[in-house]
């Protein structure tokens, strides 16, 4: 996607090219699969967080290429909107010290990118969406100045005909017309890739579904949209909507939308990628001259190019990724639930619970998702999203028949975390890491506090003090950057001044 690209129009031509193409290229996985071609178990995570600009003031800072030009370095690139960036930490290998070694690089890394920010008036910031958003920050202009950007807002806005509609009712009521898939760029997150071999995959994905409320519910750290408080966790209801190609009509027939939960529990990673492309009609047709049929048959290891680029264009809260290292081939689960921030201890302490979550609920002989229906997974991400920290979710009961509904706090403290601290000791975390940062997992439960709830609970109080809507959003908002520079986790923060 790095490619200069033209942003106009697709011919039929182009169109069926693609298809053709996209058929090959699911041809030349599933041989790949079937011959064992992939790399072995080397047990690899890795993490890219997107993040905001903001002034002194809280306010948005469109200059994330100027921002970038100062870093000078490759970990950084543009995201969607010119007041987001991302940071990319190299591979790691998942044993040993490794999240205190995440810690130490991502505290170096964005302490150096805010002192560079800085000097153009900015300042980084992890939040799931930036308060101080307003309907004029997200527009077409600022969107960032890469052609494959324009190219897939042009693409998304030509498949649905008409504009994008924002209508989100949570605690208050949202409802807002756009022109282009700006709002999108309001999302950032933390994803999380972990590295599995095929037999793997499967276990480790149906894994990562069930637990995505549990996730949410911990980590929810997006409540406010264009000064409205909303779900908990707005980030997937506003990117459902400002990404979705469907008109209302099709939308009113069951069309699938490109963010997708999914619908079912999965055997292979090939279900995934052949949902994809028989579900979703491609955004961007581009083709590579690459004929994976000849690769395989030389002997080498293709690139797919065209299923890459399409998977990349579905935006599944857990994403099947292919790709290719040194003439290998990998399969990776990307775990797109989490939202940014608030500080790195915040994100590490999400980090080594979802891993060590995912490895024990992998490894168990009796799987959650064959005691649990998919719809319940997907109606825990829901309530997640909705109600945060103060969810009821649907967990199954040991030997007791169906899931029973039970607080996300208690199932978390009492359940999760003990198969959490279990998963992190079969990937060989040592014993100070994980309880360093499962702890701050267990005290967001006993205070039931997360980002989300302190951020809503400093507005409110705010706004008690006699500060407007507008104003009280700006001053939680300063409050929150401030604190986030204290390195001390979320849990512990006072909410007034």
């Amino acid at each position: 996607m790095g490619e200069k690209v033209a942003a106009d129009r697709f011919g039929l031509a182009d169109r069926q090219r693609y298809r053709s193409k996209l058929r090959l290229c699911l041809e030349g996985l599933e041989r790949l699969l079937r011959e064992q071609r992939f790399d072995r178990p080397r047990s690899m995570m890795g993490l890219e967080i997107e993040l905001n600009l903001a002034d002194a003031g809280g306010q948005p800072r469109m200059m994330n290429a100027q921002v970038l030009e100062r870093i000078g370095s490759r970990d950084f690139q543009t995201e969607l909107g010119q007041f987001n960036l991302e940071v990319n930490i190299v591979p790691h290998q998942l044993t040993g010290r490794v999240f205190d070694q995440l810690a130490e690089e991502l505290s170096t890394g964005l302490a150096y990118a805010d002192r560079q920010a800085r000097e153009v008036a900015a300042r980084i910031v992890m939040i799931g969406i930036l308060p101080t958003l307003t309907g004029e920050d997200l527009v077409s202009a600022n969107l960032s100045a890469v052609d494959r950007y324009t190219l897939l807002n042009d693409q998304i806005m030509a498949s649905r005909g008409e504009e994008v509609t924002l209508d989100i009712q949570g605690v208050e009521h949202l409802s807002y017309v756009s022109g282009s898939i700006a709002p999108e760029a309001a999302c950032t997150s933390v994803q999380l890739h972990l590295q599995v071999t095929p037999s793997r995959f499967a276990n480790v994905w149906n894994a990562a579904q069930a637990i995505a409320g549990p996730q949410i519910a911990l980590g929810a750290n997006s409540p406010f949209l264009f000064g409205r408080e909303l779900w908990r966790e707005s980030r997937p209801p506003l990117f459902l909507q400002a990404t979705d190609t469907r008109p209302p009509e099709l939308a009113a027939q069951g069309v699938r939308p490109r963010t997708w939960f999914g619908e079912r529990w999965i055997n292979s990673v090939y279900d995934l990628f052949e949902e994809n492309v028989r579900y979703f009609p491609s955004l961007l047709p581009l083709c590579e001259d690459e004929d994976p049929r000849a690769e395989l048959d030389a002997g080498r290891i293709p690139a797919l190019a065209e299923l890459v680029l399409h998977n990349g264009t579905v935006y599944r809260w857990n994403r099947p990724v292919y790709g290719v290292a040194d003439g290998v081939p990998h399969l990776r689960v990307e775990n797109r639930v989490l939202p940014a921030g608030p500080t790195v201890t915040d994100v590490l302490a999400n980090t080594a619970f979802y891993y060590g979550l995912v490895r024990a609920l992998a490894d168990d002989p009796r799987p959650v998702w064959k005691r649990m229906p998919f719809a319940t997974a997907r109606e825990n991400f829901d309530n997640a999203c909705r109600h945060g920290i103060e969810a009821e979710l649907h967990w199954p009961r040991h030997g007791r028949g169906g899931p029973a509904t039970v607080p996300a706090v208690r199932l978390i403290r009492d359940e999760l975390l003990p198969l959490a601290a279990s998963g992190l000791d079969a990937w060989g975390i040592e014993p100070a890491d994980r309880d360093r940062y499962l702890s701050v997992v267990e005290e967001r439960c006993r205070l039931r506090t997360n980002g989300a709830s302190w951020q809503a609970a400093s507005f409110h109080r705010a706004q008690a003090a006699g500060l407007d809507r507008e104003k009280a959003l700006t001053a939680m908002t300063r409050r929150y950057c401030e604190l986030v520079r204290t390195e001390e986790p979320v849990h512990s923060w006072p909410v007034g001044p």
